[in-house]
């Protein structure tokens, strides 16, 4: 069989999966909440088009009037609790998408979080990358924090990983978070004639640098992903798997691209993650799981480096 017929099969799967994700009672009910949230987003869309007056927010130490779990992070781990949190938002977007997010993190303990606010009209996932390492090494200076963690949506996940692995940002980076990321490319991409754009379609040249080793590589990785997600296609293409990372990849059901940040499962996913800051800078639990029922790791059984893809369905 010739390479278009292969081609057609696996689009028409891809179709037929897509069209069951959407019209099940919980992809219905992520359409729904998808719909709902960009309308809101769209409405707050202009209070995020200025830079922060503040570039982190104060840590504080008195415990006094603080919700139990904020307490209990702060007690349990006061560096989980400190170490500065730097939010990457998408193309044609800004750090509005992450107001849910900003506030889960601070309800759970997480005292200092910062956006960084690029044009929505950057045409170089690279030139972003080199504003995240200027931020970085701001943050660090002004907050005495050696190492942050990193949240990236869609694009800024890649903008995140490009400053990670391509630029020696593991050295500053603890955890990079993405959500939505088109790690192997999206195949949409390749329809919209602008220099971003195609950067972000598969085979492009800064997704073959992804590709490329990385041995030693410090940062450890989460990346979520849904079988809602209208932007990447095919949907697997925002995992991460790459054999020289430390890295975990998430599957959500029925969340939609812009839903991401909001959606209360990840919140908790990204919470639980960065309250943890392992000293060798490894995850808890390895491969690919599903956030309707996580397996924990059998105790005795290490962690491996690289990415395994294994996907843990629901019970019953």
């Amino acid at each position: 069989m010739s390479d278009k017929p292969r081609r057609t099969q696996r689009l028409r799967r891809t179709t037929r999966r897509g069209l069951r994700a959407v019209l099940s009672a919980r992809g219905l009910r992520g359409t729904a909440v998808e719909v709902a949230w960009v309308t809101t987003h769209v409405a707050m869309y202009p209070l995020g088009l200025a830079e922060e007056k503040a570039r982190a927010e104060v840590e504080r130490h008195n415990l006094d009037g603080l919700p139990p779990v904020r307490r209990g992070l702060i007690i349990g781990d006061v560096e989980a609790a400190g170490t500065p949190i730097i939010l990457v938002h998408g193309v044609v977007d800004n750090r509005t998408i992450f107001t849910l997010l900003r506030r889960g993190l601070r309800r759970r303990g997480f005292g200092r979080t910062v956006a960084l606010n690029y044009s929505p009209f950057a045409m170089d996932i690279r030139k972003v990358a080199a504003r995240l390492a200027e931020l970085v090494d701001e943050v660090v200076r002004e907050t005495g924090y050696e190492r942050v963690h990193v949240v990236g949506h869609s694009m800024g996940g890649l903008v995140a990983r490009y400053y990670v692995q391509r630029m020696g940002g593991d050295e500053r980076v603890h955890t990079l978070v993405t959500l939505g990321s088109p790690h192997g490319g999206s195949s949409p991409a390749r329809f919209f004639p602008i220099p971003v754009s195609q950067q972000m379609k598969p085979g492009s040249d800064v997704i073959r640098e992804f590709d490329e080793p990385a041995p030693g590589c410090r940062t450890r990785f989460l990346a979520l992903w849904s079988d809602l997600d209208q932007v990447i296609m095919p949907k697997r293409n925002a995992r991460i798997v790459h054999p020289d990372l430390n890295a975990r990849n998430v599957f959500v059901r029925g969340v939609g691209h812009m839903s991401l940040p909001v959606d209360g499962r990840v919140v908790h996913e990204i919470c639980t993650t960065l309250a943890h800051l392992d000293p060798d800078g490894s995850i808890r639990t390895e491969g690919v799981t599903s956030l309707s029922a996580t397996r924990p790791r059998p105790p005795g059984v290490p962690h491996q480096r690289g990415t395994t893809d294994r996907d843990v369905q629901p019970a019953g």
